[in-house]
Formats: structure tokens, C-alpha cells, sequence
């Protein structure tokens, strides 16, 4: 009994801004931005992202590593067969139910004084490897037509690609002498969004996708991989029963 109380505390604590209200008009000072084309996927986009990948990472609810699907797609055909249903599932605007189950695995943050709180804990979710590999490759083009399109401003350095801790000394230096030379006093306010990704409303991205100027039918794969995801989540040797996301991109 205790556990089923545990379980429903996790979920609501990662899961507290499923029900939160959004604002549609921060929308409107987007674009207008041109509209981006959708090409199919290459096999030099899998194998760039596949290569990339540690074998050491932990198994997936599917019981694979990275290091089984490096093995597998040595074999042209199955690359190809990976690739060919990439293409098809954004076609369709489908996405398998088999690659919308996770395993939450909750673990503890370290060098807590003491772990009465569920903000000690944090999670850290599993997807089946081949969906994960197969959103690991939409991640990147996302993100690349994003840039490309000039949606991303340059002074946003976080998770992007081939931006480093560097990046960001050398653009707050540029501001700080820009101000100086103006006699002007230099300011930094500094913020995180914590549980930004994991916490995504979706009504609220697929409006960003239309408004960057995404193909109709990428919208309306997004729309379909979000929804009726399923997760269980696991402590120590412990496991629950699924629960329903509705909220998060993972």
C-alpha cells in the first residue's frame, strides 16, 4: 500500500504541469518564418547519430544496448528496413505503440542532507532502443531547420549542437564590453527552467512547430508520437504499474 502511495506521488511530482494553463498569445510575436521542406531520412543521418551513442548505457524496457542496434545496422538491409520505416511513419503521421512505452528509473540526487522529499529525486526515462534511436535522428534535423531557419536566437547557447561552456564566456564577455564602452554598468541575471523538456504542454509545441513553419505532415507526426505514452516507473528493485503521459517529449 505504502508503495502505490509512493508511485502516485512520483507521478504527480513529474507529471505537476500536465494541467497548468497555457498562453497562446506569446505566440503571436513568432515568424512569420518560410516555410521549411521535409526530405526522407538519409542513412547518413542514422549512422552519424547511432555512432555517437555509448555502448555502456543502460538496458531498455526492450532489454537492448546501443551496442545490439550497432551490430544490427551493420547489415545494410536492416539499416535500410529502420530507415524505410522512419519515412513511412511520418507519411502516415503514425507512430508505433511499442515505441511509446518507458521505464522511468528514479534516482537519488547526490549530496542531499536528507531524502524526505520527492525534490531529491529525479528520473531518468528509457525508451525501446530503436524509437530512441529513430527520435535521437528527428531530434537533430528538428534542430538543425530550426537554426537554419533563424528561429533559434544567437545568443541562446543551451543543448544546442556545437555549442560548449566557451560559447557562453565569450558571448556574456561581448555584452559586458558592449555596455562598458558605453559607460554603462553590466548586470547578469542568470536562470534555470528546471524540468523544461519533461514538463512540455504539447497543445503549446505543436503551435511552435506550425508557427516555425514545419511541413503539415511533421505536425502531424508530432501530434501522434505524443500521445497515449506510457510509463512505469522503477526504485531500487521495485516497480509500478503504467501511467498515462500526457505531458514531456520523452
Amino acid at each position: 500500500m505504502k508503495l502505490d502511495i509512493f508511485w502516485q506521488a512520483l507521478y504527480s511530482f513529474f507529471n505537476s504541469a500536465q494541467f497548468r494553463l497555457i498562453n497562446e498569445i506569446v505566440l503571436n510575436e513568432l515568424g512569420p518564418f518560410s516555410f521549411l521542406s521535409w526530405p526522407e531520412f538519409s542513412q547518413e543521418e542514422f549512422t552519424w547519430v547511432i555512432i555517437n551513442c555509448y555502448d555502456s548505457s543502460s538496458p531498455r524496457p526492450d532489454k537492448l544496448l546501443w551496442s545490439h542496434l550497432k551490430y544490427i545496422i551493420k547489415n545494410e538491409v536492416c539499416l535500410k528496413n529502420i530507415i524505410s520505416t522512419t519515412n513511412t511513419c511520418f507519411k502516415l503521421g503514425y507512430w508505433p505503440n511499442h515505441f511509446k512505452i518507458s521505464s522511468t528509473i528514479v534516482i537519488l540526487k547526490p549530496n542531499k542532507s536528507s531524502y524526505d522529499s520527492l525534490k531529491s529525486f529525479r528520473s531518468i526515462i528509457l525508451l525501446n532502443i530503436l524509437g530512441k534511436l529513430i527520435k535521437k535522428v528527428i531530434g537533430e534535423r528538428l534542430q538543425f531547420q530550426v537554426v537554419e531557419n533563424n528561429f533559434i536566437h544567437h545568443s541562446q547557447l543551451g543543448g544546442l549542437k556545437f555549442k560548449s561552456t566557451t560559447d557562453t564566456g565569450i558571448a556574456l564577455t561581448h555584452f559586458i564590453y558592449t555596455e562598458w564602452i558605453k559607460n554603462l554598468l553590466m548586470s547578469t541575471l542568470a536562470f534555470d527552467i528546471a524540468q523544461f523538456f519533461p514538463s512540455l504542454n504539447h497543445c503549446l509545441f505543436f503551435l511552435i512547430l506550425g508557427k516555425v513553419g514545419f511541413n503539415p505532415k511533421v505536425v502531424q507526426f508530432v501530434s501522434y508520437y505524443l500521445v497515449d505514452k506510457k510509463t512505469s516507473y522503477f526504485w531500487n528493485n521495485f516497480s509500478s504499474c503504467f501511467f498515462d503521459v500526457n505531458i514531456g517529449v520523452g
